[in-house]
């Protein structure tokens, strides 16, 4: 049997009373299912990287798991239009770990679900040489969707996750075979 692969899911929201946890709560019962990943979780609330992109032993820390990751899930809500601040820190603090590595999103938020964050976030992750999973997962008037023991009957979304990781591993299983036998030039 082939060696799990290494996810890495990035909870990108820092608010105090944020409904981050709801949604990444779900997305983790879901994908630590599914027996092709090893799942970890790096919650920016409780993740200090410095916001002048210095050096220390937590953002060495933090590179060193995204070194060793064989893809990564972002679960992210929308802040006016886009993505929170400490998602973008998360992104500039490291460099080469992040190439040619998969990413996917779990958005959430009001009428747009995330939608307008994840596609400015595909922006970023092209420009660091990583490759945006296809398929998305989002959640359109969120605190509507889950409910007391943070469980949905989003039809949608539950389609949307099996796909998404299924694309996620194919991508993660491919990229990580050709960086074994062939280092991105990157």
């Amino acid at each position: 049997m082939e060696t799990p692969l290494r996810l890495e899911v990035i909870v990108a929201s820092v608010r105090p009373e944020r409904f981050a946890p709801v949604v990444a709560g779900w997305f983790l019962r879901t994908v630590r299912a599914r027996p092709e990943f090893d799942t970890g979780v790096i919650d920016l609330a409780h993740t200090p990287l410095p916001l002048e992109l210095t050096e220390n032993e937590e953002t060495a820390a933090y590179r060193a798991r995204l070194r060793d990751a064989d893809a990564f899930v972002v679960v992210t809500s929308e802040y006016n239009h886009g993505y929170p601040a400490s998602l973008k820190t998360a992104f500039d603090t490291a460099k080469h770990e992040w190439r040619a590595k998969p990413i996917a999103f779990v958005s959430y938020g009001g009428l747009s679900g995330g939608l307008r964050a994840v596609e400015q976030l595909r922006q970023v992750v092209a420009e660091i040489h990583m490759v945006s999973v296809r398929e998305t997962v989002s959640f359109h008037q969120a605190k509507k969707r889950f409910d007391e023991a943070g469980d949905t009957r989003d039809g949608a979304a539950i389609d949307a996750v099996e796909r998404m990781l299924r694309q996620l591993a194919w991508w993660a299983r491919t990229l990580r075979a050709a960086r074994a036998t062939d280092p991105y030039p990157g």
